[in-house]
């Protein structure tokens, strides 16, 4: 059991890599707090995995919301006597607007999910990994699209403000302990792009060339492994990076 006794909160926890990273986990022993928008899938995803060796506790959440962000981890502490770690997964795409076209609304809602959920987790993570003594994970789930133009101006911005966020809070807070690191996935094979809608066509058209360059499409299956080695205590000396996780695409 790689996360035994390692209590964790999993944001995004209902569907595609978040599903992924709570049922790795559990099976690996960890205690999951998973939290996600939709009560009912949370609870089918609890029921699924009641007879593996780590537990899970559903949390209906709204990373938007800082009163959310702050009473996940509160629960988790409550549940299980502490937080080890935080994995910030929660996300939604933009709708491949380019900077001529996104919408202040798009702008608002992908900023408050992408970027404030996250920093806002953080934030009431590491005062919690203080108040314990020093100590903590946070792993995040950023983007290919941080650094290539896989997607809208708005989310290409959001992520890369996840990737400053991620580097300056490992570099901070390293000599207590407290470890952070991202996730970059490539294309995965998940509920987000079709979230998303229809996808502005001159945004689209602007960066197509990029989306036909994809070598291969990942599974969920493939984030969680990757959060599962940077959870682990493998991955001790593991800190203010960001793993790509794309088959090869940002090698492009």
């Amino acid at each position: 059991m790689r996360l035994a006794n390692k209590a964790i909160v999993v944001t995004g926890a209902s569907s595609g890599m978040g599903k992924a990273i709570v049922e790795l986990f559990v099976k690996e022993g960890a205690s999951v707090v998973a939290v996600a928008r939709r009560t009912d899938r949370l609870a089918a995803l609890a029921e699924s995995l009641a007879g593996e060796a780590g537990r899970i506790v559903p949390f209906t959440g709204d990373v938007s919301k800082k009163e959310d962000c702050e009473a996940m981890i509160d629960a988790c502490v409550e549940a299980f006597g502490r937080l080890d770690v935080l994995v910030n997964n929660a996300g939604v795409m933009d709708n491949m607007a380019a900077a001529a076209n996104f919408s202040d609304e798009k702008y608002e809602s992908v900023m408050a999910i992408n970027v404030y959920g996250p920093l806002a987790a953080t934030r009431k993570a590491v005062n919690v990994f203080q108040a314990q003594g020093g100590g903590g994970n946070i792993i995040t789930v950023s983007s290919f699209g941080a650094q290539h133009q896989a997607a809208g101006v708005v989310y290409g911005a959001a992520k890369a403000a996840v990737n400053a966020i991620v580097r300056h809070t490992a570099f901070a807070y390293c000599k207590e302990g407290i470890r952070c690191n991202a996730i970059a996935p490539g294309s995965i094979n998940t509920e987000i792009s079709a979230a998303m809608g229809m996808p502005d066509p001159d945004g689209y058209g602007r960066i197509r060339g990029v989306l036909g360059l994809i070598p291969a499409m990942g599974q969920g299956t493939d984030i969680a492994a990757a959060a599962l080695f940077l959870a682990s205590d493998e991955s001790a000396f593991v800190n203010g990076q960001i793993l790509g996780v794309d088959g090869g695409w940002s090698a492009l």
